[in-house]
C-alpha cells in the first residue's frame, strides 16, 4: 500500500475536523453477511449511489453507512434519530408522533427534499411531500444498515432525490433464524415490545415481526398567550403504534430468487394542544404495503430484477368546537378552553377542524446491471408509478386526485486506467404536473495512492410539486359551511419543479492498516425556482445557494474501541425573493461523536454527543438555540440455557434541557432499560 506519503496529512485532518464513515456491506449476488472484521479490512461497499455495487472510494457521490453496530450502540429507538450520525442532517421531533428531518437547510416539518427508501420501496408521501416515519411497519431491530447519499442523486432515483437519498436496508429472512424478543421500558412513556421469529425449509426462508410502541414525549405542562391572558397549556403527545411485517425469500433455482414482503400498521396518536380547538385531539393512523421482487443472476456482475409494490396510508382525526370572540382584537378561541369572560363571547359558530387523508401508491420497476467489457459496467432501468390522494380537509373535494410518473435511467462507470474511474448517468422522467425533465450526473475518481481517492462531480436534480402545493385548498369552515379562515388556495399557475445544480470535491482515505477511514467533502449547490407559500398560495420564488464542507471518520485507535465522528459546516446565501429565515434554516455547525468500547466478559459501553448550532425551522417551527445532547448506554451480554441475551440501560439527553423545533418541545434527561433474548 502506498500510504506513507498521505498518512500525516490525513491523520491531521481526521484529528482536527473528524467525520464518520462506517459501514457493513454484503456482496449483491451472493448475499454475504459482512462482519466487523470485514469492515476494518476493506472500504465499505454501497449499493445506493449508482445502483452498482461499489466500494465508497469508487462511488460518484459521498455516502455514509450506518451499520448494525452503530444502530445498537446509539441507543436510539426511533428511526429518524439515527440520522443524527450523518454530517449535515438536522433532526427534531415536532408533534403528533411526527419528525422533522432536514439536510443542508430549507428545513421545516416536512421532509420534502430527499428520497427515503425501505428495501427499494419509496416511503415519500406525494400528498404533502413528507415522510411519515412513525407509521412505518419497520422495527429498528430488523434494520441491517442505512446508506445515506449526501447530495443530489436524481440520476439514480429521480425527482425528490434532491438533497439526499436515505436507503434503509432490512435483514433478509436467512439472516434471522429462530426467535428474538426485545422489551424496553423507561421514562416519558417509553414502552416497546418487539418479537420476531424466522425459519426456513429447503430453499424457503421467512421471518415475521410484531411490534408495539408507546411514547409520551412531552408530559410536562407549558403555557400560551391568548390576547392579554397567559394560560396553562398542555401538549397531547401520548401515542400507541402497533405493527406486523413479514418477509419470505424463495430460491427458485441456482440463478433465480423470489421475495415478498408485507406490513400493516395501526396507531392511535394523541395530538394537538389544550388551547387549540382547531387541532384534533386524537389521530387514528393506518398503513399497509405489499412488495414483491424477482431477481435473476446471470453471473457475478450481470443480473436483472423486477419489483412491484403497493402502499396505502390513512389518517383520520375528528374535531368540533364552539368559537368565542374577543371583539376588541378580534380573536377567536374555543369556548371550552377555560378563558376568562368577558371579553370573550360565544358566537354560536361551531367549527370543523377534522383532518383526513388517504394516499395510495402503485409502483412497477425493472432494473438491470451488467459488465459490458473489462473496463465498463452499467446499470439501467425503467419505472412507472401512480399516486392517488383523497382528503376533504386539505383539498376540499370528495373525489380523488391522481397522478403518474414514468422513468428511464442509466448509470455507467468506465475504468479509464487503474487509477482513473469516469462515471456518468442520467434519469429521464415524466411527471404528471411538470412534464419531462432530465437529471444528469458526471463524476471522476482518481486514486492518488493505495486507499486514497479524490472525487470531483457535478449533478442536477429536480423536486416536483406535491399535490398539496399545486392543488391544496385548506380553510376552516363552520358546520354550516361558512368559510371562517383561509390558509391555502390552489396555486394560481402551474408550478415548475425546483432545480438544484450541485458541484463537489471529495476525498476518501483508508489509513493506519485500515483502522482509520476518512471521508471529506466540499460542496456548492445552487437551488432555483424555490417553492414557497408567502400568501396562502404556493409559487415559485427566487434562488439560493448552499456551500460548505463535511467530514466523517471511523477509527479504531486501540483494540475494542471504535469511534465515529461527523462534522458539517453549511452556509446559505439567498436573495430578497425568498423567506428571510431561509439563511438560518441550517445550523452553521453541527456534528456527532459515537464511541463504543468492549470491556470483555460480555460488558460494553457506548456514548454519543450530538451538537446542533443555532437554526430556524421554517413555517411552523421556531428559532432553536444551539444545544449539545449527551446519550450513554451500558450493556451486558450472556447466555442462559443456550440462549443469547442482552440487558442494557440507556440515558438520553443527559446534559442541559433543550428545545427542538418548537420552544414548547423541551427535552429533559430520560432513561430506559431494555432486555433482549435470542433463541
Amino acid at each position: 500500500m502506498r500510504t506513507s506519503g498521505m498518512r500525516p496529512l490525513a491523520l491531521a485532518l481526521a484529528l482536527v475536523l473528524g467525520g464518520p464513515l462506517a459501514a457493513q456491506a454484503g456482496d449483491r449476488t451472493a448475499r454475504v453477511v459482512v462482519t466487523e472484521a470485514d469492515y476494518l479490512d476493506e472500504l465499505p461497499v454501497v449499493l445506493s449511489v449508482s445502483r452498482l455495487s461499489q466500494p465508497v472510494n469508487d462511488a460518484p457521490a459521498a455516502v455514509t453507512v450506518i451499520d448494525r453496530d452503530m444502530i445498537q450502540a446509539s441507543g436510539f429507538r426511533d428511526l429518524p434519530e439515527l440520522l443524527r450520525l450523518v454530517p449535515g442532517f438536522a433532526v427534531a421531533y415536532t408533534r403528533d408522533n411526527t419528525w422533522a428531518v432536514a439536510y443542508h437547510g430549507a428545513a421545516d416539518a416536512f421532509s420534502r427534499r430527499f428520497q427515503v427508501l425501505v428495501d427499494g420501496r419509496s416511503i415519500y408521501n406525494a400528498a404533502y411531500g413528507t415522510v411519515y416515519w412513525g407509521e412505518q411497519a419497520l422495527a429498528i431491530d430488523d434494520v441491517e444498515r442505512i446508506e445515506v447519499v449526501r447530495g443530489p442523486n436524481a440520476a439514480s432515483f429521480g425527482a425528490n432525490a434532491f438533497f439526499a437519498v436515505i436507503n434503509i436496508i432490512t435483514k433478509t429472512a436467512a439472516q434471522v433464524p429462530g426467535g428474538f424478543a426485545s422489551l424496553q421500558y423507561g421514562g416519558h412513556g417509553l414502552r416497546g415490545l418487539t418479537a420476531r421469529h424466522g425459519g426456513g425449509v429447503d430453499k424457503l426462508h421467512w421471518r415475521l415481526t410484531f411490534s408495539a410502541q408507546d411514547r409520551d414525549r412531552f408530559a410536562t405542562p407549558t403555557s400560551d398567550r391568548i390576547g392579554s391572558f397567559i394560560l396553562p397549556d398542555r401538549l397531547h403527545e401520548r401515542t400507541g403504534t402497533y405493527f406486523v411485517n413479514g418477509r419470505a425469500d424463495y430460491q427458485l433455482s441456482a440463478t433465480s430468487e423470489l421475495s415478498g414482503q408485507f406490513g400493516w400498521t395501526e396507531g392511535v396518536w394523541h395530538a394537538g394542544r389544550l388551547l387549540e380547538p382547531l387541532e384534533p385531539p386524537e389521530q387514528d393512523v393506518s398503513a399497509q404495503y405489499v412488495q414483491f421482487k424477482f431477481r435473476r443472476s446471470l453471473g457475478s456482475e450481470h443480473e436483472w430484477t423486477v419489483q412491484f409494490y403497493h402502499t396505502r396510508n390513512r389518517i383520520d382525526a375528528s374535531s368540533f368546537a364552539e368559537l368565542c370572540l374577543d371583539p376588541g382584537l378580534p380573536h377567536y378561541q374555543s369556548c371550552s378552553a377555560g378563558l376568562p369572560t368577558p371579553p370573550y363571547f360565544p358566537t354560536g359558530l361551531f367549527i370543523d377542524g377534522s383532518n383526513d387523508l388517504r394516499h395510495q401508491r402503485t409502483n412497477l420497476e425493472f432494473a438491470a446491471s451488467n459488465r459490458l467489457s473489462d473496463m465498463v459496467r452499467m446499470a439501467w432501468g425503467l419505472e412507472a408509478r401512480q399516486d392517488t390522494v383523497e382528503s376533504w380537509r386539505y383539498f376540499h373535494r370528495a373525489d380523488a386526485l391522481s397522478g403518474s410518473l414514468a422513468r428511464v435511467y442509466a448509470n455507467a462507470e468506465w475504468r479509464l486506467a487503474p487509477e482513473w474511474l469516469v462515471q456518468g448517468g442520467a434519469m429521464l422522467e415524466h411527471h404528471h404536473y411538470v412534464g419531462a425533465d432530465v437529471s444528469p450526473r458526471v463524476a471522476v475518481n482518481y486514486e492518488l495512492a493505495g486507499g486514497h481517492t479524490l472525487r470531483a462531480g457535478v449533478s442536477q436534480a429536480y423536486r416536483t410539486p406535491t399535490f398539496f402545493e399545486q392543488e391544496g385548498d385548506l380553510a376552516y369552515y363552520s358546520t354550516t359551511g361558512v368559510e371562517l379562515a383561509r390558509l391555502v388556495s390552489p396555486a394560481a399557475t402551474r408550478l415548475r419543479p425546483e432545480r438544484i445544480v450541485s458541484r463537489e470535491l471529495g476525498y476518501v482515505g483508508r489509513m493506519a492498516d485500515g483502522r482509520l477511514q476518512l471521508d471529506a467533502r466540499l460542496f456548492r449547490d445552487t437551488v432555483s425556482r424555490f417553492i414557497e407559500n408567502p400568501a396562502s398560495q404556493y409559487q415559485n420564488r427566487g434562488d439560493f445557494a448552499l456551500r460548505g464542507g463535511e467530514l466523517e471518520f471511523s477509527w479504531e485507535p486501540i483494540e475494542r474501541l471504535r469511534l465515529n465522528f461527523a462534522y458539517a459546516r453549511v452556509f446559505i446565501d439567498s436573495g430578497p425573493e425568498v423567506d428571510d429565515d431561509l439563511p438560518a434554516s441550517a445550523p452553521a455547525n453541527s456534528g456527532s461523536l459515537l464511541a463504543r468500547y468492549e470491556f470483555g466478559s460480555g460488558w460494553a459501553a457506548s456514548a454519543g454527543a450530538y451538537r446542533t448550532g443555532y437554526m430556524k425551522w421554517l413555517n411552523d417551527g421556531d428559532n432553536n438555540p444551539g444545544y449539545t445532547r449527551l446519550d450513554a448506554r451500558l450493556a451486558k451480554r450472556g447466555r442462559w440455557q443456550g440462549r443469547e441475551w442482552e440487558a442494557a440501560l440507556v440515558g438520553q439527553s443527559l446534559g442541559d434541557d433543550h428545545s427542538e423545533f418548537r420552544v414548547q418541545n423541551v427535552y429533559r434527561p430520560r432513561a430506559y432499560a431494555s432486555l433482549s433474548l435470542v433463541w
